[in-house]
């Protein structure tokens, strides 16, 4: 009977050696799992904000366009004005002129302070 107990534990140690193995293997390859699910989970929130940052500059390059639209106005916008104000000039020299060539006068500023006399100057 001794021979059969050794027997008996003879095959139960391999077993349980190699149960043992594949319980490790086991943990090993969870462990992989959560990793690559992990990588996963970042890979996606890398490409999320990469998107993001891609549709910033979607905008950024719009608001260039824009930018660019305007700044290409203002030499046109400076050559209306410049003509304005020379026609505005124009006229109000040629007003001026014909005013004071019909009526021989001429606007003139007089302080009103050199009028008064020195008693009201201090009490003002």
């Amino acid at each position: 009977m001794r021979q059969s107990f050794a027997h008996s534990r003879q095959s139960v140690a391999p077993s349980q050696t190699a149960s043992a193995a594949a319980q490790a293997k086991l943990i090993e390859k969870k462990k992989e799992c959560e990793a690559v699910i992990a990588l996963e989970k970042a890979s996606a929130k890398f490409l999320q904000r990469i998107e993001e940052l891609g549709d910033d500059f979607d905008v950024i390059a719009d608001a260039g366009k824009v930018h660019g639209q305007v700044l290409e106005q203002w030499p046109n916008m400076f050559r209306i004005l410049g003509l304005f104000l020379s026609s505005r000039q124009q006229n109000a020299d040629g007003e001026e002129q014909s005013h004071n060539e019909e009526t021989g006068q001429r606007l003139v500023r007089v302080p009103i302070e050199d009028l008064q006399p020195s008693d009201q100057k201090t009490h003002s």
